[in-house]
């Protein structure tokens, strides 16, 4: 880095892409950890936001989640097969609910205990001071970025 830049404090990189490279790493962690469990990483996610939200409507849990609704489903059809999650009838004829089922919220205990040791296990790697600094991070940006338009809210 040039000591203009240095001095003025001008990032340098890609920040998508040293972002992503921190993701894939700590993914990786997780789901080494969940393998255990026959479960991925975006699977055990989706077991507890059901777990807090469910029953919910596919849409509410694609907001809470951050996610696109097509990419909900996607994620949503392999629980649906492994007899975790369930598709129900919401409110009135047009509705669904989305909700774990006795052997989802099982799946979602034996998954925790085990992504319970990959946190740890980061924790102790990076340090818990920094890990409550990067999750301070993350938190402030999300809330900074919450203004950005969704992309399903962009108009091409």
């Amino acid at each position: 880095m040039s000591t203009t830049a240095a001095a003025q404090g001008v990032p340098r990189g890609c920040t998508n892409f040293k972002l992503r490279q921190v993701s894939r790493r700590v993914s990786q962690r997780y789901d080494q950890e969940l393998a255990k469990a026959g479960i991925k990483t975006t699977q055990y996610s989706l077991l507890t936001h059901l777990v807090k939200l469910g029953p919910i409507r596919p849409g509410d849990l694609a907001q809470a989640m951050t996610m696109d609704a097509s990419t909900l489903t996607r994620n949503v059809k392999p629980l649906v097969a492994a007899g975790w999650v369930e598709l129900g009838a919401g409110a009135d004829g047009r509705s669904r609910l989305v909700g774990l089922t006795a052997a989802g919220h099982g799946k979602w205990i034996e998954s925790r205990r085990h992504w319970r040791v990959a946190q740890a296990s980061l924790n102790q790697l990076l340090g818990a001071e920094r890990v409550q600094a990067l999750h301070v991070l993350i938190d402030d940006s999300l809330s900074l970025l919450a203004t950005l338009p969704f992309s399903e809210d962009v108009d091409d």
